[in-house]
């Protein structure tokens, strides 16, 4: 049976139309984006395939583009509008999180940390530069690594920096492990990047590092000599 064949009230469209967005399952939403199934299955059932596939909506959403190519009725079309729902939910937290105080937008702040490193299955780094006010200027990924580990050349941080005129900055990279623990080389890497800063008067209030069950900072450990501030 079809899509069209259903119930009206129980097409994903019309039921959309009549009793909003939240009226309708993860399936349903996946399908009113897709639009169409293939010869055998409808959109909710291509859908709810994507869903089994990667395990839930969040593994569904962090998946790459070939990933979701790979699976039989979705093509490049398709694949494209779930990538790009993606990026738009990751910009939208972004604009939320510009113009404030991380340490006051702590919770939105690790939310969008979460959307945009969590999945990753590589590490990635990145800054959020920070003004005299220390309100975010901007997070910027700028460097992406393998399985192990990514090299992070400090001296294009620093430039960086200096292009956004920052005032200060929090170093952010996600584990791909999951597990938000400080590694010998992270503490390195921190120190490194304070005392290359410091040099060009920004100031390095924390090094986050994002894992399955949010971000923890060197700073909260005592691995930063910086006050954490709010």
């Amino acid at each position: 049976m079809t899509i069209k064949q259903w119930n009206q009230d129980e097409r994903p469209q019309e039921k959309f139309s009549l009793r909003g967005a939240q009226a309708l399952s993860d399936a349903e939403l996946i399908a009113l984006l897709i639009r169409t199934g293939t010869a055998s299955v409808s959109a909710v059932d291509l859908a709810r395939q994507l869903l089994t596939v990667f395990g839930s909506l969040r593994g569904l959403m962090a998946a790459e583009q070939r990933a979701l190519c790979s699976h039989h009725g979705v093509g490049m079309v398709k694949a494209s509008k779930l990538r790009a729902t993606a990026e738009l939910a990751q910009r939208l937290l972004k604009e939320r999180i510009v113009r404030t105080n991380p340490f006051e937008s702590a919770k939105e702040l690790d939310h969008f940390l979460a959307l945009r490193l969590r999945d990753s299955r590589r590490e990635i780094f990145g800054c959020i530069w920070l003004d005299t006010r220390h309100q975010i200027i901007d997070f910027e990924s700028l460097f992406e690594g393998t399985l192990s580990g990514t090299a992070v050349p400090i001296r294009e941080v620093v430039i960086r920096g200096l292009e956004c005129n920052a005032a200060a900055v929090i170093a952010v990279h996600n584990h791909p492990s999951g597990v938000a623990k400080p590694s010998s080389e992270d503490i390195a890497l921190t120190s490194r990047l304070q005392e290359a800063l410091a040099l060009v008067e920004i100031e390095l209030l924390d090094h986050l590092i994002v894992g399955e069950e949010g971000s923890v900072g060197l700073s909260s450990l005592g691995l930063l000599a910086v006050p954490r501030l709010g």
